[in-house]
């Protein structure tokens, strides 16, 4: 991530406690914005702990069950949760622009492919975490 996103920090939760981690890069205050992109619920529910105040959770990856939070301390950082609908026009033109000059390259996260026509019945597969899905491709024919 670190190379091929050009990051200035990179927190691997394998390796560090994201959240002790989280507080030592940010003194404290925690990320502004945490996009969760994995569909994991463990870590879907861990991520609400990672928002500072004012801060905004974006869920773009896909969970099935149930996820759980604290309200009092969602309420209380005064957060926002969104879906990854949320996204505005201006969201979708920049990362336009970024593919167009060449910033954003797709291929690096397109780790699956289905067809129009079988897309139905790839879907469990496409959603199940042990497939290790970043981005599915769906080829229309």
């Amino acid at each position: 991530c670190k190379t091929e996103l050009n990051a200035d920090e990179v927190i691997n939760p394998l390796n560090d406690d994201v959240a002790a981690k989280l507080a030592e890069l940010t003194n404290g205050d925690m990320a502004n914005v945490v996009i969760d992109a994995t569909g994991n619920q463990k870590v879907m529910n861990s991520a609400f702990n990672y928002i500072s105040h004012g801060g905004r959770f974006v869920l773009v990856g896909l969970q099935k069950g149930e996820l759980s939070f604290s309200h009092p301390d969602f309420h209380k950082r005064e957060s926002t949760l969104m879906s990854s609908r949320n996204a505005t026009i201006e969201d979708f033109e920049y990362v336009m622009k970024c593919l167009k000059e060449g910033k954003i390259d797709p291929k690096k996260y397109i780790t699956h492919r289905t067809s129009f026509s079988e897309m139905i019945n790839d879907f469990e597969n496409l959603v199940d975490p042990k497939n290790n899905v970043i981005k599915a491709l769906i080829e229309i024919e």
